[in-house]
């Protein structure tokens, strides 16, 4: 489906291409406004640009330009940067085309005839220059230049990039709408009611949108509706505490490097609806840097321990923004100035601010990731004392909160227009991709829709109910006297009142952190947490984030299986468990023991020893993740249940759901979930519903930019030695995989007569475990660029999938070694039917994967095909079958296939815990002893090469020496 949809971008618009393309009809084609989705999220809008600039540089000559246009904070400028990094394309902003400066956002102030004039060179093939803005000095202080023949692509990014003036210009146009742009739409929606017309709101605060931007979104052939607003995702980890030192005294502190300087100007506003009581999660936090200003919604952070941790959540906005909150009767209660001088050293920002309303210094430590920053705190013999307080709050407690001032009366009618209607907030516009919906009817523009109006802007709060039959008639109790008189008994009796409704991932971490510390609060050490749901949903990641905020450990239910249902692929069953251990683990965690937690090595199916864990008051929280983590026999021990859905788990059925449809079989996802899932339906779903928390996690990994590795592939030759001299030695480590990858395909799908990869499912089978590796490659240049998805599924599972009607076409053997030192992966694949291996280089920084590459010597020798690819074309035109392998081998994967099948449908029905053995078990043993030979073959393949390496270097250095 998403390839019909990057077809439909290149059917009109497409500023060179198209044009040169003889008129089969008349008639013209129907709009493109009218064929694609409405809109699409910001990981689907990512995927099908990427794509789409793919495609239409292999249709076209010459560059290809795109447009992203959209309201301020809306997260154009990100798409634009992420789309850069992945294909490494030029991006222009428009605001450096500037002719001066009035209100920030004013469509005169845009130097249209240059950048025109610049857009114009580079099709054309000639070197430009375009301009650089100074926002300090508010003009323009040069040029920079472009070369036409440094890519092959061009972004212009900006709000106005989808103006008529540069439309004919671009080939492809994306508008982006959402982000802070409708969560503050929603937020002053909430805070002053429905006393006034959504349009009227719009007109304040955005008063440039609806006359010069929104009409010009209507053109775009893409349209991403961003719901990202803010998230601990990636969180900023900050230390803070007063420092002796002068700002004109930190040469000591910066240690020589050349500081920055920045001076700025907080303010908070106070909504027109509070009260007199200071509350600072509802205010709006504006910062002003020049003439540049940023807004966040609210002092959202987390403090745990020391630490203060604060989400990305910052968007410039345009000064009228600020003068049509202050119009609608926000009040500015809190403002101070701050100067900060920083420098950045090794992944962390070292700051002194000085605040003049307390007339104090702070010394501040931010980073990306939390040990980074203690550490560099501990070397430079940084001890605190810490301080935990926002500024704001340092301030209140010195100065009280300023009294509240009667706001302006709001008008419950628009003044702009007799002919104004009042619009009533929409619900979220949600069509399916084929359904055509004409713009003449779609009622309320799609960007104007603040989707989140109905929720509540500050989040909710946790409760505690009792289970204590004193407290029965009420739902919500006051602990704070029978904590003080029997702490044991209280313990015991309270626990977390559920949230009534679901919410997304980034609002759920939140959550999830501050029930942590509400635990931490009132019931005290320990907290131990369970995190279940489907494989691939997504809380494996949630659990190791929610570890690096609070700072805990995370044990991992895999860690108990048996090893002889392990060897029967009872992966998902809850027998596989070793129930008895688990208990004892977590009864000693309760007791403030020491306790010993298992370690399950994959690779041979048993238990390879234990590791101590320990509850104390620098970690006083555990966190158990895995599909039955709330099963009744485990959560009964647990203090916090979340449950998470979604992610891959439901990309597969979608997947499904879209193949079936393909080959014109239309099915529910509740048949789907059935057939493809029965284990789940049955056993994990029924213990979701009584969770504290409950998560649905709509990130798709599998389109989303921020999971991508870049990969360089070839099939040069790389000697062993040169291999360990590109990776850092200490941190160097090695491992073996022995693999066989299935492809699966539904029949009737139509082709070109070719097997190809994005038509199929592949399954692997890695160690005894089966696994979906459910990708959407991007191939720019040398590179393979996918996300780091991998599925881990059951043989049931397998099985479901075949029953729905898909075909074993292929299958490949491998052994895999893989060599990483964390910054760079080096795998080295031996296939068994390619006369010699093939080596990646996979990494998440496509920069150090194409030095490592250079440091081989492997330029000129890459390749983007996939291994099935490689396989097909190997084999000769007469061996070929109908399946795509050789002869011999069909009837090996039909005995495999068969095999699948039979233990699938008995590991879903079968309620005993022993089975016959099955012959074909003797399939999957064969299999893995031949790809041991051959891993034998290559161990002394390596150390012949080393012994002929090292003789070779003896000699020449003898040589060298007698001359």
């Amino acid at each position: 489906m998403d390839d019909e949809v990057v077809q439909r971008v290149f059917q009109e618009g497409g500023r060179d291409y198209f044009q040169q393309q003889p008129s089969t009809s008349s008639s013209s084609s129907s709009s493109i406004l009218q064929s694609l989705p409405l809109h699409v999220s910001f990981d689907h809008g990512y995927y099908l640009l990427v794509k789409s600039i793919q495609e239409l540089r292999e249709k076209k000559d010459g560059l290809v330009t795109v447009g992203i246009g959209g309201p301020s904070g809306s997260g154009k400028t990100s798409l634009a940067e992420k789309v850069a990094s992945v294909i490494g394309c030029t991006v222009v902003s428009m605001e450096n085309y500037r002719d001066g400066f009035d209100e920030g956002n004013d469509l005169d102030s845009i130097d249209f005839n240059t950048l025109v004039q610049n857009l114009e060179d580079l099709t054309k093939g000639k070197d430009t220059m375009i301009p650089v803005f100074d926002y300090q000095q508010k003009r323009r202080i040069g040029s920079k230049a472009i070369k036409s023949a440094s890519s092959g692509v061009l972004i212009v990014d900006g709000t106005y990039a989808l103006h008529a003036k540069l439309r004919s210009l671009l080939d492809i146009r994306v508008a982006v709408v959402g982000g802070v742009h409708f969560s503050l739409l929603s937020k002053v929606r909430y805070d002053i009611g429905d006393s006034c017309s959504l349009d009227y709101l719009i007109d304040s605060i955005f008063p440039l949108f609806r006359k010069h931007i929104e009409p010009d979104l209507h053109h775009a052939q893409i349209r991403i509706n961003n719901s990202f607003v803010s998230s601990f995702r990636e969180a900023i980890y900050k230390l803070k505490c007063r420092s002796e030192l002068l700002v004109g005294d930190s040469a000591y502190v910066f240690q020589g490097n050349e500081p920055q300087t920045d001076n700025f100007i907080e303010m908070y506003l106070r909504p027109p609806s509070a009260s007199e009581e200071a509350r600072i999660n509802d205010w709006i936090k504006v910062r002003q840097s020049g003439i540049r200003y940023y807004l966040s919604l609210g002092d959202q952070r987390i403090v745990d321990k020391i630490y203060i941790i604060r989400p990305k959540a910052e968007f410039e906005v345009g000064r009228m923004t600020l003068g049509g909150l202050l119009a609608l009767g926000y009040t500015v209660v809190v403002s101070y100035k701050r100067a900060s001088t920083s420098v950045n050293n090794d992944n962390v920002s070292l700051s002194l601010e000085n605040i003049d309303t307390l007339g104090e210094t702070f010394m501040v430590l931010r980073g990306m990731d939390r040990k980074t920053v203690g550490e560099k705190a501990l070397g430079m013999g940084i001890n605190g004392p810490w301080i935990t307080k926002s500024y704001l709050e340092l301030i209140l407690e010195r100065k009280g909160v300023p009294r509240l001032n009667s706001p302006p009366p709001l008008l419950n009618t628009s003044p702009t227009s007799n002919q104004e209607r009042v619009v009533v907030t929409p619900r979220p516009i949600r069509v399916t991709t084929n359904i055509v919906t004409p713009l003449e009817d779609i009622a309320q523009p799609w960007t104007r829709s603040p989707t989140k109006s109905k929720m509540e802007p500050v989040l909710a709060t946790w409760h505690f109910i009792s289970s204590n039959p004193l407290h029965t008639n009420s739902s919500v109790v006051d602990f704070s006297h029978e904590a003080t008189t029997d702490p044991a008994s209280f313990r015991d009796t309270i626990k977390l009142a559920p949230m009534p409704d679901s919410c997304d991932l980034d609002r759920g971490l939140l959550l999830s952190v501050q029930a942590i510390q509400a635990l931490l609060e009132n019931k005290g050490l320990p907290v131990i947490v369970g995190i279940g749901g489907p494989s691939g949903s997504g809380k494996t990641s949630l659990a190791h984030k929610m570890a690096n905020i609070v700072g805990c450990e995370v044990v991992s239910l895999e860690s108990y299986y048996k090893s002889e249902q392990v060897k029967d692929f009872k992966y998902d069953d809850f027998s596989s468990l070793d129930l008895s251990l688990l208990s004892k683990n977590i009864g000693d965690i309760r007791n403030g023991r020491r306790t010993k937690v298992p370690i399950f090595d994959l690779e041979t199916g048993a238990r390879s020893g234990f590791k101590e864990l320990e509850v104390s008051e620098d970690c006083g929280v555990i966190i158990f993740e895995g599909v039955y983590a709330l099963h009744p026999d485990i959560r009964k021990s647990l203090d916090f249940w979340i449950a998470v859905v979604g992610g891959v788990h439901s990309h597969l059925i979608s997947r499904v759901q879209r193949d079936k449809s393909r080959v014109g079989c239309f099915m529910s996802q509740n048949e789907i979930m059935m057939t493809v899932f029965p284990m789940f339906q049955q056993y994990i779903e029924p213990h979701l519903v009584h969770a504290h928390l409950k998560i649905r996690n709509d990130f798709d990994p599998v389109l989303s930019p921020e999971s991508s590795l870049f990969v360089l592939k070839s099939n040069k030759q790389v000697a062993y030695q040169d291999i360990l001299k590109i990776l850092d030695s200490e941190k160097f480590c090695s491992s073996v995989q022995n693999f066989i990858d299935i492809y699966l395909r539904i029949p009737g799908i139509p082709t070109n007569g070719q097997l190809t990869e994005s038509d199929c499912i592949r399954v692997r089978i890695c160690e005894g475990r089966f696994a979906l590796l459910i990708r959407e490659p991007i191939r720019e240049g040398n590179f393979i660029i996918q996300p780091k998805v991998d599925f881990d599924i059951s043989i049931s599972t397998v099985a479901g999938l075949l029953n729905l009607g898909y075909q074993a076409v292929a299958y490949i053997e491998a052994s895999a070694y893989i060599y990483q030192d964390g910054k760079i992966l080096i795998e080295v694949d031996h296939l068994q039917d390619a006369p010699s291996p093939y080596l990646q280089i996979k990494g998440v920084n496509k920069e150090a994967v194409a030095a490592a590459g250079s440091m081989l010597k492997l330029d000129g020798s890459y390749t983007t095909k996939s291994y099935l690819q490689i396989i097909l074309e190997g084999l000769p035109a007469m061996e070929r079958s109908s399946t795509g392998i050789y002869p011999q081998q069909a009837a090996r994967l039909q005995e495999l296939v068969e095999f699948i099948q039979s233990q699938g449908s008995s590991s879903a029905s079968e309620s005993s815990p022993c089975r016959e053995v099955n012959p074909m078990e003797g399939i999957l043993e064969e299999m893995q002893m031949r790809i041991k030979r051959l891993e034998r073959w290559h161990t002394i393949n390596t150390v012949l090469w080393t012994f002929l390496m090292s003789a070779l270097v003896g000699y020449s250095l003898y040589q060298r020496k007698r001359q």
